[in-house]
């Protein structure tokens, strides 16, 4: 039995590749039960977000015969050639599986460097792959251990504590200055995705209330839907900013959009009470005069990136000893996965022993219903159960003195406990 995990992330491959192994959510059922039946597996899970699809499976049989079994599949499935396939691919198995899927778990292998959304896609794998019936006692194991090593580093590490993008630096520092949000008043310049990002987390952060200016105002409308915000135009920005406490900004205006003047009049109608300004545009959407301003405290994109790259920094430490608690649990992991193959070894061989027992009790019980005599029965009955169980290890204890395996022959001699007389 072993465990591999084969997948393609944004390290191996660009989007154009990826998008082709994508798995469709609502067929993802489906697509487990069909690992199942042509890949021959014990158990099988799936995960499929947009920076990674990796495959985890249970499987007996060689490891290179299994590679082949999942590359034809993955041909077959999405209907993509094997040439396209093969070069993107990465492979772990056994223990290096269990770490990956950890590591993976952790944000230690994401393309920003200990994201949590991570964590709720392999829940949602994990979810998928049970409701399906591809998951067994291994599998169930290996994630609920995966899981249990994520919230460890979350909480024995700083992996997650610091902002490490712009929209989330912004963020960060809002609620640095103003700490809860709950009160506080925002207005987003833009409809684009680092806004849409920006919205996105004062939504998740409870901010009390958001309205959204843009060029377009259907852009704007299809985002502020989702998040409860108001619309405006841009040219309405003048008379809604003394009602913001908190000004994000992020369009592709090649000019300023924000000047000092119309700042000012905003401050008196403020009553100089202080406004948040964060600048998150190439070129600049507020002048750099606004910074003049008292009661004004204004951001940059650079200034965020020095954030940024401190808090990077700071995730790195972190990520070492992520490192060191994944390694911990992948050798627990794999300690008690080596118990279970004992386990499952001594129950087969016990079951051979009985089988063969009955086949020739049951033969004996027979003879004796036939009139033979008692003792000659018995006689055969434990001459060929000796036999039987003889059998295996005379020939593996010829075969390793035949071949002159010295160290093997003496492990045999060992587990059998042979002793020589004197």
């Amino acid at each position: 039995m072993s465990i591999v995990a084969v997948g393609i992330n944004h390290k191996t491959a660009p989007v154009a590749v990826r998008e082709k192994l994508s798995f469709n959510p609502d067929k993802l059922s489906a697509s487990l039960q069909e690992m199942l039946d042509v890949l021959q597996c014990r158990e099988a899970a799936i995960l499929s977000t947009c920076n990674r699809t990796e495959l985890y499976v249970v499987q007996d049989g060689d490891f290179p015969a299994v590679q082949e079994k999942i590359v034809a599949w993955l041909e077959q499935h999405h209907n993509v050639s094997a040439s396209t396939i093969i070069p993107t691919l990465y492979w772990h198995q056994d223990q290096n599986a269990v770490n990956h899927m950890m590591r993976v778990a952790c944000g230690l292998d994401s393309l920003v460097l200990g994201e949590p959304q991570i964590l709720g896609q392999m829940k949602q794998a994990y979810s998928q792959a049970k409701a399906a019936g591809s998951m067994a006692l291994v599998m169930e194991r290996l994630f609920q251990r995966t899981f249990g090593v994520a919230k460890q580093v979350r909480t024995e590490t700083e992996i997650g504590a610091n902002a490490v993008s712009v929209a989330f630096a912004a963020v960060n520092l809002a609620k640095h200055i103003f700490g809860k949000l709950n009160k506080s008043k925002v207005l987003l310049v833009g409809a684009g995705e680092t806004i849409e990002l920006v919205a996105k987390h004062l939504y998740e952060n409870n901010v009390g209330k958001m309205t959204v200016a843009n060029r377009t105002i259907a852009r704007a409308e299809k985002m502020a839907d989702e998040i409860g915000a108001d619309v405006i135009t841009l040219a309405q920005i003048p008379e809604h900013m003394g009602n913001a406490d908190i000004v994000i900004s992020s369009t592709g205006s090649t000019l300023p959009l924000i000047g000092k003047g119309m700042v000012e009049k905003a401050l008196i109608a403020r009553k100089h009470k202080p406004i948040l300004m964060v600048d998150l545009a190439v070129p600049r959407d507020i002048e750099e005069q606004v910074n003049e301003l008292e009661d004004v405290f204004l951001y940059t994109v650079d200034d965020l990136q020095g954030i940024i790259a401190k808090n990077l920094d700071n995730r790195r430490k972190a990520a070492v000893q992520a490192e060191v608690i994944v390694k911990g649990q992948t050798d627990s992991f794999m300690s008690w996965l080596r118990g279970l193959n004992t386990q499952d070894a001594v129950i087969t061989y016990r079951k051979q022993c009985l089988t063969e027992r009955d086949i020739l009790l049951d033969k004996a019980l027979k003879q004796l219903q036939n009139g033979k005599k008692p003792e000659v029965i018995m006689a055969q009955l434990a001459t060929q159960l000796t036999n039987k169980f003889m059998h295996a290890p005379t020939n593996a204890l010829q075969s390793a003195a035949q071949g002159g395996e010295l160290d093997r022959l003496i492990y045999l001699r060992d587990i059998f406990d042979i002793n020589p007389q004197d």
